[in-house]
């Protein structure tokens, strides 16, 4: 049994650009499937706004893409549909992005969304974890 996760955008942002005090935690989050049976994603949609902050921040074409390259060892890319969209609208967060990582999540029967971003989650049927939490559940069920 494998868990699959969805990896939200701040948690990639705070590995690609080294901020801390989150980084060391985002990183473990973000390779957690060196280790155990996890399959993480991220969102196609997330992938631009990851792009576009990094980008803006480091200012370089080729570190990006490098960062990019690397984080797609680990993680792949999960599409977002019309029918998420739509599921996201429906839900009238605050947050639209927080909605549509929800709704892609759900779609797609996965075990959790892990974020930073707690308060943004205000539905249960997919389960949030910080980077923390899941380090240490995925640590705690797949014990050797």
């Amino acid at each position: 049994m494998a868990l699959n996760l969805l990896i939200d955008t701040n948690v990639v942002v705070d590995s690609f650009l080294e901020r801390e005090p989150f980084l060391s935690m985002s990183r473990r989050a973000i390779s957690l499937s060196k280790k155990y049976p996890v399959n993480s994603f991220v969102s196609a949609s997330t992938v631009t706004d990851i792009y576009y902050i990094t980008y803006k921040n480091l200012k370089n074409r080729q570190t990006v893409r490098a960062l990019f390259k690397e984080l797609f060892e680990f993680v792949s890319v999960v599409k977002v549909t019309a029918e998420d969209i739509h599921a996201a609208f429906a839900l009238d967060w605050k947050d639209f992005e927080d909605s549509v990582q929800y709704a892609v999540a759900k779609s797609n029967s996965f075990d959790g969304i892990v974020t930073r971003n707690m308060e943004g989650f205000t539905d249960d049927a997919v389960k949030i974890f910080t980077p923390e939490e899941v380090c240490q559940y995925v640590e705690e069920i797949f014990k050797e």
